[in-house]
């Protein structure tokens, strides 16, 4: 996704082609975001589940405009010591003409930037799942645009700009195995060590209050993660896009398989909530590896994430770390898997010919690749955890106890996602003058 160098006779023109495709593609990653919503939403209890949507939401109102502001510049312009970019042309995109190409593809740099803005707007949204039912929305809103200043445009920068270390070392990462989902669960586990558990961790029952609630944001999140994943490769003439949708959709199957499996193994039952997550920690996986790999690459890499994604859900009762939604288990242990596997299961036929070890290649890109993980583990993990802490000590980042018992949607945002009041909707029906029978007016005082 970053721009090449091309010889002036060789300079690509506009294709109409492409930039309509990825002008789709972009509207599906900004699909995933909502979808991302539901997926949590559903996941937590009722008394949650506006906070929830919203602290996904949100992200699409701060994130977008930062973008504008300064962020494409930071994560996308000319690079500054490898860690940033920068270009002053870009702030406030006052100075690209419309149809100015991303150097060294057929799109404008619009599209590009209005792309790789929706990855941006979903990065941050990935955290909030672990934050579930107990973090200030004023907080979370200034977490945001924090983090996304101080990690993930600097990060963006690392792996997908010119000059970048990570991408001047030769890491692979197609589309965000690093920069967007070990970056988001990274942060995660910081934040959650600073601000705590929630009340009753481990004491009380905490289970989803919408399974349907759950499978829709899954069944939006796969749709929308085609054209994450393929529309990563910035056009559609070489095949290489293609491969990738391929490998989503085959990694993502194989996953659910693999989670499904282990779950009847270790608990004596298929759920739909491990189907859901399954299919997530599948598409976490192939992210990053999916324009490396082949289709038999991508099923083994989605077993895998499968089957190593359920056992690291649990690691949270075992550690005392209250990781609400699973998003370290499932998008931080599931981004390692997939971009380490690259050292292993990369054909050298895909997107480049850099061949892994079963085909090969040798141990080389293996270390690339931890290099490229550990850095922004390490990185995102200690930057998280220090941002939160500023804002926990200065204007606090959990609601009151007496709120997160009660219910933080109704503290946070004066509304219940669900009003029972009229349910039934026999008053409605009732003339106004009509006598009430005995039987009813129990049923009306109950």
């Amino acid at each position: 996704m970053a721009p090449a160098i091309t010889l002036a006779a060789d300079a690509p023109t506009l294709s109409a082609a492409n930039t309509g495709f990825m002008l789709i593609c972009t509207a599906l990653v900004m699909l995933m975001t909502p979808g991302l919503a539901f997926f949590y939403g559903g996941m937590v209890r009722v008394k949650s589940t506006l906070n929830m949507l919203m602290m996904s939401f949100i992200s699409l109102g701060i994130v977008t405009v930062l973008w504008v502001l300064y962020g494409f510049s930071v994560a996308f312009g000319d690079d500054k010591g490898s860690l940033v970019g920068w270009n002053s042309d870009w702030v406030g995109l006052s100075d690209i003409g419309l149809t100015e190409l991303w150097d060294g593809y057929t799109i404008p740099v619009f599209v590009f930037l209005v792309f790789q803005l929706m990855f941006a707007v979903l990065t941050p949204a990935l955290i909030s799942g672990a934050l579930a039912d107990r973090v200030k929305f004023t907080a979370w809103a200034l977490f945001i645009a924090l983090w996304a200043t101080v990690v993930y445009f600097p990060v963006a920068h690392w792996v997908w700009g010119a000059g970048g270390w990570a991408f001047e070392l030769g890491v692979i990462d197609f589309a965000g195995g690093t920069a967007v989902h070990i970056n988001a669960g990274a942060a995660a586990l910081g934040v959650i060590l600073v601000i705590g558990k929630r009340i009753g961790f481990k004491k009380d029952p905490m289970r989803p209050h919408s399974l349907p609630l759950v499978m829709l944001g899954a069944g939006l999140l796969w749709f929308g993660w085609f054209g994450f994943n393929a529309g990563s490769w910035l056009g559609n003439d070489d095949g290489v896009g293609a491969l990738m949708f391929v490998n989503t959709q085959v990694a993502t199957g194989a996953a659910v398989l693999g989670w499904l499996a282990y779950e009847k193994i270790r608990h004596g039952a298929f759920t739909t909530l491990g189907a859901a997550s399954g299919a997530v920690s599948g598409l976490v996986a192939i992210t990053p590896a999916g324009g490396a790999v082949s289709p038999l690459g991508a099923i083994a890499i989605g077993v895998i994430a499968g089957v190593l994604c359920a056992m690291a859900v649990g690691l949270k009762y075992k550690f005392g770390y209250d990781d609400s939604l699973d998003v370290v288990g499932v998008h931080l242990v599931g981004g390692i898997l997939g971009s380490l596997l690259i050292g292993f299961f990369a054909t050298g036929k895909g997107q480049s010919d850099v061949a892994g070890l079963f085909y090969g290649g040798g141990l080389d890109q293996f270390w690339k690749q931890c290099a490229g993980v550990f850095g922004v583990l390490a990185y995102s993990l200690v930057a998280s955890a220090v941002l939160a802490l500023l804002i926990h000590k200065t204007i606090g980042m959990r609601v009151s106890e007496d709120e997160e018992v009660a219910g933080i949607d109704q503290a946070e945002h004066a509304e219940t996602a669900y009003d029972f009041s009229g349910a039934g909707g026999g008053a409605a029906r009732t003339p106004a003058n009509a006598p009430i029978a005995p039987a009813e007016s129990k049923k009306v005082d109950a």
